[in-house]
């Protein structure tokens, strides 16, 4: 059977908060099956304890914000897309303030840490689920329409249309589409930047936002071009990021998907959405697992046998 996940070991690291400003320790601790990924304010006395899932999503602006008891963790979303990508189920992350560390923009960095640390699994089958009957939810209308759909699909293939009308975006693909039954996460998704313009920064600071930003953790942009020295990492990096933001959102399901997710100009609120609907519509999806026999229509299956 396809077995759970964790860490063989405890792993650390520090870094700026993207929107705080403010540097942060996170230590990454192996768990038991069947615990899930749960954080922990290990600044507040007590400790407060935030399961990483859908319900617990407090708010959606420019980041997946956790919250339980006015207490907040904000900005999960690229740890947790590090997390879904490399197979680990069960994890403590212990956080000494309220943001995860942004690093490079990117999960990369949350990837090689994990990678560091060792994967282990676990005695417990893993648990997926899976989608039997499509749902969407859907926000504007005309040309401001977004929108976003978790349907059937023997595997997991997430779809992503944007459309910022900037040159800079423009100019690269505006649609992507990764399907892990051939696409690598750590190849294909992992390191795609987080990105945001410069004409925002001014506004997007004062409402305390966006405080640590930097060219050393998100793309940026003028009016026509990007500022980045180094320019873009994927042809495709822009839209890449939002597929790797969706994962991370989706992740907050609680179990990995066999879905299809497609998304036009959607966003954490409408990901969150998706989320809270399909876990509400209970003739929706199933929980099943996987032997070894069966391993081709299991999403992440490949990088999971070669993320040691």
């Amino acid at each position: 059977m396809l077995r759970q996940r964790t860490l063989s070991t405890v792993v650390s690291t520090k870094g700026i908060g993207l929107h705080s400003g403010r540097l942060v320790e996170i230590t990454l601790r192996p768990a038991e099956p069947n615990t899930g990924i749960v954080f922990h304010r290990t600044d507040l006395d007590p400790v407060v304890t935030i399961p990483a899932q859908a319900q617990y999503v407090g708010g959606t602006t420019m980041a997946s914000v956790l919250q339980k008891d006015g207490v907040r963790v904000s900005t999960v979303e690229h740890l947790m897309s590090a997390l879904a990508g490399l197979g680990i189920d069960n994890l403590h992350i212990d956080i000494s303030a309220e943001e995860v560390p942004i690093m490079d923009g990117s999960a990369g960095t949350f990837v090689y840490l994990l990678r560091s640390a060792g994967l282990q699994e676990q005695s417990v089958a893993k648990q997926f689920l899976r989608v039997l009957k499509p749902i969407e939810v859907r926000e504007g209308e005309g040309d401001q329409v977004k929108w976003a759909r978790l349907e059937p699909y023997d595997g997991y293939c997430l779809q992503f249309s944007i459309d910022f009308q900037h040159p800079a975006i423009d100019a690269t693909a505006n649609f992507a589409e990764v399907d892990f039954a051939k696409d690598s996460y750590v190849k294909t998704v992992a390191r795609a930047r987080t990105f945001g313009f410069a004409s925002e920064v001014e506004a997007m600071r004062a409402a305390g936002l966006a405080r640590g930003g930097s060219l050393d953790n998100a793309i940026v942009m003028d009016e026509f071009r990007v500022l980045n020295a180094d320019g873009l990492r994927y042809e495709d990096e822009f839209v890449k990021h939002k597929i790797l933001d969706a994962i991370g959102d989706l992740y907050l399901i609680g179990h990995p998907l066999v879905a299809r997710y497609v998304a036009c100009k959607s966003g954490h609120g409408l990901n969150n959405q998706l989320a809270r609907a399909l876990l509400a519509a209970s003739d929706s999806w199933e929980l099943v697992t996987y032997t070894e026999e069966a391993p081709a229509s299991v999403p992440y299956v490949r990088e999971w046998k070669h993320a040691y």
